[in-house]
This record gives C-alpha cells, structure tokens and sequence, in this order.
C-alpha cells in the first residue's frame, strides 16, 4: 500500500528532475548562443571565421587591449562574407558584468568587401571608412575590458555580415544598434577571449 501511496510522488520527483536538468541544458546553449542571431535568422546565418593576432581564442587579453594598458582595439581578421553582404558591423560584448551585458564596442557600415581591422582603431563616431556607436563608457568606439577584481569575464568580438546599411548615424547606442541589425544577418563571425583582474 505504501508502494502504491509513494508512486505518484517519485514520478512526480523524476520528471521535476527531467524538467530541471532540460531548462539547464537550455539556458548553458542560450548563454553561449550569439545574440541576436535567432529563429530563422540563426538557421539561415553562414559562419565566418573571425580571427585576431592578439591573443588566441578563449584565452586571456593582452593588458595591451585593457584598460589597465593602451586599451587600444585588437587587430581582427574575418573570412570573405557571403554574396549579397552590403555592410559589415563589428561588436564587443561583457556578458559577464554585474550590471548585465556590458557593450565595449559598436562599430557598423564598414564595406562589405573590407575582411580585416587593424590594431588600434580611432575612437571617433564617423571616420571615412565607418561609422561607430555609444559604448557603454559613455564613448566613442573601443573601450576594453575593466572588469571588477574577482572571476574572470568572457569578451565576445562578433562581425556580422548584413543584407543592408545600418539606418543609424554616428553614435548610435547598443538598444539601437541591435535593433537595427536583427533580420539583416547573413553571416556571422565569433572571438571569444578573457580578463581577470585579481
């Protein structure tokens, strides 16, 4: 009779388990997933090899590109993007803040046959060649990582590969640019790399 009573519950505690151990495997795919690369647009999306000679992928950044250095952009190489690209945009996100997502760097308009930045790019909103967003310092173009002493976070450089130009003008915030780029990706590239501040 016991066994009878204690069924119910023991699969009501197996399948609580089932539900548990699913949303986590979910939420470690949706934490590593790239932003704004979903539904059809994360199945239609080609992969483009992003690249940097400043430090290999997840391993730690160079003091050089941080705050605590020169906090000069890392130099980036991509693969040629796909037939159809008429822009090309470049990002660096801190998922890792303790404020939330901490936007570093937005960068758009580059041509699409352009396939490499180098070290050290003007922090200016509108340069010849491109133009570059509000980050979160409140400033134009690259601002490395400044994380708080304590674990290390993870910095993710990202090239998109759009079917348009960007509608924004020079300074545009990240709400803005995310907007402006969700359903025009064709291909996306991803680097992802570290810092830790002790």
């Amino acid at each position: 009779m016991q066994r009878l009573l204690a069924a119910p519950f023991v699969r009501a505690g197996r399948i609580a388990l089932s539900v548990f151990f699913a949303f986590s495997a979910f939420s470690a795919l949706a934490l590593f997933a790239p932003p704004m690369v979903a539904g059809p647009a994360a199945r239609a999306a080609e992969r483009l090899n992003l690249t940097t000679s400043a430090f290999a992928a997840n391993a730690p950044i160079p003091a050089r590109f941080t705050a605590d250095g020169q906090d000069v952009s890392p130099e980036l190489r991509w693969s040629a993007v796909p037939k159809g690209t008429v822009s090309i945009a470049v990002s660096c996100e801190d998922p890792d803040a303790p404020v939330g997502t901490w936007w570093h760097w937005m960068l758009y308009d580059l041509a699409p046959s352009t396939q490499a930045l180098k070290e050290g790019v003007e922090k200016s909103y509108k340069t010849a060649s491109f133009l570059q967003g509000k980050n979160d310092f409140d400033k134009a173009g690259y601002n490395g990582p400044s994380p708080p002493a304590g674990k290390p976070h993870r910095y993710y450089f990202r090239v998109y590969a759009l079917d348009s130009r960007l509608p924004l003008s020079a300074g545009a915030d990240k709400e803005q640019f995310k907007k402006a780029i969700a359903g025009h990706i064709l291909a996306f590239g991803e680097l992802m790399g570290t810092y830790q501040r002790k």
